[in-house]
């Protein structure tokens, strides 16, 4: 086992890997049909450009292929799994930000600091900013990190699901859903999140919760049409 982890931080294999993952998320997007809700999702969109875009950890892989013609940046952690997945991001056209906070709050130690207030100026430029919403490692809880990004920015947050019809749920924290070719396909996209730049604490906290339930609700939609049950 130390020798696999001592080997997969070596910047050779986790590039190998990176590509390897970007090539086949490719595949797969390429061989399953998606749905979209709603459909006019982009016409709705252009004119609040840039927005954040909000996941749930786990389901987040296919996020590449909602961006068009938009500029987007994704918030990727600073470890030997987020290095993967950067590189897996870059191959497939999305640029990355790298940091995150954690659970015990130790956001500097993690670069979390330094990588909120990049959104901040990568929003303010124009860019759309994705990222997952969830307390790290507490899956299915949002965090107040997002909603605070929202509120410095003025940006709306767009609560996105993804869902493949064959897919390998892992018995991970987070439930990761590993995405199958020849899929059926659904993205949902929620309600717009908007936070007032004088929000206070309680009005965060509804923000959060606001988000917590688009997500869960989008998550559920989306699975529905995969598997068939709406």
């Amino acid at each position: 086992m130390a020798f696999g982890r001592q080997l997969k931080n070596k910047p050779w294999m986790q590039k190998t890997i990176g590509v390897l993952a970007a090539e086949y998320l490719r595949f797969v997007w390429n061989t399953s049909r998606f749905t979209i809700e709603p459909t006019d999702f982009y016409q709705r969109a252009e004119p609040e450009q840039p927005v954040i875009i909000a996941m749930w950890h786990g389901q987040h892989f296919l996020v590449p292929f909602l961006r068009r013609h938009h500029r987007v940046k994704v918030l990727i952690s600073r470890h030997s799994d987020g290095e993967i997945n950067a590189i897996a991001a870059e191959r497939l056209g999305i640029g990355t930000i790298r940091g995150s906070g954690d659970s015990a709050g130790r956001y500097q130690a993690k670069g979390g600091v330094v990588a909120f207030k990049g959104m901040l100026e990568l929003l303010a430029e124009g860019w759309n900013v994705a990222l997952t919403a969830d307390v790290p490692k507490i899956s299915r809880v949002a965090g107040r990190g997002i909603v605070t990004l929202a509120r410095g920015s003025g940006r709306p947050i767009y609560p996105v699901s993804f869902a493949t019809s064959r897919r390998i749920v892992l018995d991970s924290w987070d439930r990761s859903e590993i995405n199958v070719p020849f899929s059926r396909g659904a993205i949902i996209i929620g309600n717009p999140i908007r936070v007032a730049m004088d929000a206070d604490a309680a009005a965060l906290e509804q923000a959060r919760g606001t988000l917590e339930r688009e997500l869960n609700v989008a998550s559920e939609r989306a699975h529905n049409i995969v598997d068939r049950r709406s």
